[in-house]
């Protein structure tokens, strides 16, 4: 797609945002299953359902523009994705993955809150009232969602965290001192 008109990148975001959309839906579940504290889980378990709502409103705004929805994959979104799932499999204190988790959903919601503000600006602009609307409640949405991230960080997950390491018995220790030797012998 050429990008001639302000048109034409409203268009190109809006699929970008569809795409990042849809493989948000697809790893939801996995930091759900990965989120030990339950908070977190129902927390990542309620976007889920939130982001396939989103997802259908950029449908129909698509389909009101008579535009298909295929386009690139959201390259940004993939990058973000591929961070949170390295983080899910760190041999980490649940507590501390946990509150790592909580740092690469909210890098996801940044970078949808960024993504969704200039559609909605665009949509403004270029007299798409009821796609301006849509997008707006998605831009609440997902900045709603930061905040309910950042009070469950603040308040429980980054306290566990903090007391973490102290928890820890010496043969935890011991063993995950080892488990990082043989990491960094096997490579």
């Amino acid at each position: 797609m050429e990008l001639e008109t302000l048109k034409d990148l409203y268009i190109h975001e809006l699929k970008d945002l569809y795409s990042a959309e849809n493989q948000l839906i697809k790893a939801l579940p996995k930091m759900k299953k990965a989120a030990r504290n339950q908070q977190l889980a129902a927390a990542f378990n309620q976007h889920l359902g939130q982001t396939r709502r989103q997802a259908k409103r950029l449908e129909q705004i698509l389909k009101r523009h008579d535009e298909s929805l295929r386009g690139p994959k959201c390259e940004g979104m993939e990058g973000l994705i591929k961070e949170g799932d390295k983080m899910s499999q760190e041999d980490a204190e649940d507590a501390v993955r946990d509150a790592g988790l909580i740092a690469a959903a909210q890098r996801v919601e940044h970078y949808e809150i960024a993504g969704y503000g200039c559609a909605r600006t665009y949509a403004e602009l270029l007299g798409d009232k009821q796609g301006a609307q849509m997008l707006d409640l998605t831009l609440r949405e997902e900045a709603q969602t930061d905040k309910n991230l950042t009070k469950l960080a603040r308040s429980v997950i980054n306290v566990r965290a903090k007391t973490a390491p102290k928890q820890k018995s010496k043969q935890n220790g011991l063993t995950s001192t080892i488990a990082r030797a043989v990491r960094k012998v096997t490579g």
